[in-house]
Parts: structure tokens; C-alpha cells; sequence
């Protein structure tokens, strides 16, 4: 559902697909596609650790009930992802992102 009916944001290593849900109270869920493209299951499962402990930190920022699928770009070497290049890439675009979504 988020693929068709979500809007599409993009940051330098990742793109999120980001709907707002219909249901009255908060949260966020959050999906990862990565790709065996992206490399052998180390590389993989290091994408998706960072990723969730990025938005398991920052889950109470949303009190909107939303639906975020995250997917790696593939110039993104899961050797250089940390915490930081994560909140470097994520924070600007989800204030943008709890804007948007209040606004509508």
C-alpha cells in the first residue's frame, strides 16, 4: 500500500515511501526492503540494524500514525552506514516529512 499510495522521498542513500494511516491514534510502523543487490547477508542485515535502531530512537517524535517503508539506493556501502550517517540523512527529511503530514 505505501508503494502506490505513499509519497515518495528520497535522501542521498535511501528512499522512503512514507502513508498516512486512517486510524485515530499515533504511531509509526516501519518497513525495510533491502535488496540482495546491496551484498552478501552481513552487509544487509547491517542496513536494516541501523536503520531500525535509527527509528527506534526516534520513534516518539510521531504522533501521527504513518507507515514508512525504507529502501537502501545502491551507491550505499553498508560498510560506512552508522548511527550518525543515518541521522544525518533521516532528521532533516522526517521534520519535513511530520510537516507534510500534519499539514494534511
Amino acid at each position: 500500500m505505501c508503494y502506490e499510495q505513499g509519497r515518495k522521498h528520497f535522501t542521498t542513500s535511501f528512499i522512503l515511501f512514507v502513508c498516512k494511516r486512517d486510524e485515530p491514534f499515533g504511531g509509526l510502523r516501519l518497513g525495510l526492503t533491502v535488496s540482495k543487490k546491496m551484498g552478501h547477508a552481513v552487509a544487509r542485515n547491517r542496513i536494516k540494524r541501523v536503520v531500525r535502531e535509527y527509528f527506534r530512537l526516534h520513534q516518539f517524535d510521531f504522533e501521527l500514525p504513518l507507515d514508512i517503508v525504507v529502501v537502501p539506493k545502491r551507491n550505499l556501502e553498508a560498510k560506512q552506514l552508522t548511527l550518525a550517517l543515518a541521522t544525518d540523512e533521516f532528521t532533516p527529511l522526517l521534520t519535513r516529512i511530520r510537516k507534510d503530514a500534519a499539514a494534511s
